[in-house]
């Protein structure tokens, strides 16, 4: 028994590890040389906008930022036709998540969503003391009818991450509004739209509809949906999301947020990144090129490859992906595998420049060819050169 193990509470004792071991500055000179492929992060980087914005914001760096992120908040809401009460900005939208737990969740409740979705989930729920509910996939996407079969009286969550992390698939915006019209009145419904950019623009060019999640918040629905600046805005190191729902439940929300948790500086950039559509493009455009060379060359490698509506791509190695793994970051790529999901054959990676899906696909041809003479089947890529 540990010194402390009888004085923290049982959320705090029931949730696994997070504390990674302390890299050595060798260890940390080798990850910053890495083609990081694992994150889901906009290899292009922030705005140019926004960079600007994050200069002239450091000269008041000594002073604290609005509690209430105002002016983001007021822009927000005309960006998305929503009044100001239905928005909340959150350090990441993660932090949201975790508000939303603390404020509908406790001991005896539970929320539901599926196997293999967004690992913070798990988290955010068990924190708040309640229980998780993971229903089983269809074709490596949510199951509405068994999410809807699993809720009972003592649910009050529902999470749909919609393009979903880690598989990349979406529901459209029809499945959407069928699922939400049979969900009890005692639940809310968070449609987690951090991908939102990417799918928006792969469903234009697949002509099906997408989402249409403000519609639901501006009807007054139990419904709260997430949004970020850290994936197709690039501000993933800065940490700003936001939330849209019903003013209320946004209130009380508010209430249970950390003081002055969004910088100043995370402020000024998000503010800047809205208005800079050029930029947007430019990410969306290169993602859904890449995303058919680098799932093209995956599959032609014996890999499965499910298609994506996210800045990823989810593939199944059918061998150990933990080795695989490490065999692709000693050749300079880091990916990830993706066993803490309930996946442990399969790896997520996140597509990237042209440069580095190139080398990605070069690496992982040579961990083929040094498993076999005769070319490069999957089942070798976990063995040792």
């Amino acid at each position: 028994m540990s010194r402390f193990f009888d004085l923290v509470s049982k959320p705090a004792r029931d949730l696994g590890t997070t504390n990674a071991p302390a890299r050595t500055p060798a260890a940390l000179e080798l990850r910053s040389r890495l083609i990081k492929l694992d994150s889901n992060e906009n290899p292009f980087g922030p705005s140019p906008r926004a960079i600007d914005a994050i200069r002239g914001a450091l000269g008041a760096a000594n002073l604290y930022p609005d509690d209430d992120c105002s002016q983001l908040r007021r822009k927000l809401a005309t960006h998305h036709e929503l009044q100001l009460e239905q928005v909340l900005v959150t350090a990441g939208s993660t932090a949201l998540l975790s508000l939303l737990c603390q404020t509908l969740l406790g001991p005896g409740l539970n929320a539901v969503t599926s196997v293999r979705s967004f690992i913070v989930y798990s988290m955010a729920v068990q924190a708040a003391g309640a229980h998780l509910v993971e229903t089983p996939m269809r074709d490596d996407s949510f199951d509405p009818e068994a999410i809807l079969a699993a809720i009972d009286s003592k649910t009050r969550i529902v999470f749909l991450a919609n393009p979903n992390n880690p598989t990349g698939t979406m529901l459209e915006a029809g499945v959407v509004e069928r699922f939400l019209a049979q969900v009890p009145g005692h639940v809310v419904v968070v449609l987690d739209e951090a991908y939102y950019e990417f799918a928006l623009h792969f469903a234009a060019l697949r002509r099906i509809n997408y989402s249409n999640s403000l519609e639901y918040v501006r009807q007054g629905a139990s419904v709260v949906v997430l949004r970020t600046f850290s994936k197709a805005h690039g501000l993933a190191g800065l940490r700003v999301g936001y939330g849209l729902g019903p003013a209320e439940l946004m209130g009380y929300c508010a209430r249970m947020r950390n003081t002055f948790s969004v910088s100043s500086v995370a402020q000024a950039a998000a503010m800047a990144a809205i208005d800079d559509r050029d930029h947007i493009q430019r990410v969306v455009e290169n993602n859904v090129l890449q995303s058919r060379v680098l799932g093209q060359g995956l599959s032609a490698l014996g890999l499965r490859v499910v298609p994506t509506s996210a800045n990823f791509l989810y593939c199944d190695l059918g061998v150990d992906a933990a080795a695989v793994a490490n065999r692709l970051q000693d050749e300079g790529v880091a990916v990830r595998p993706l066993g803490h999901w309930g996946a442990p054959n399969c790896i997520r990676v996140t597509i990237g420049t042209p440069e580095q899906n190139q080398a990605l696909l070069q690496a992982t041809r040579r961990l083929g060819a040094r498993g076999s003479t005769a070319g490069p089947p999957v089942s070798s890529l976990a063995r040792g050169s």
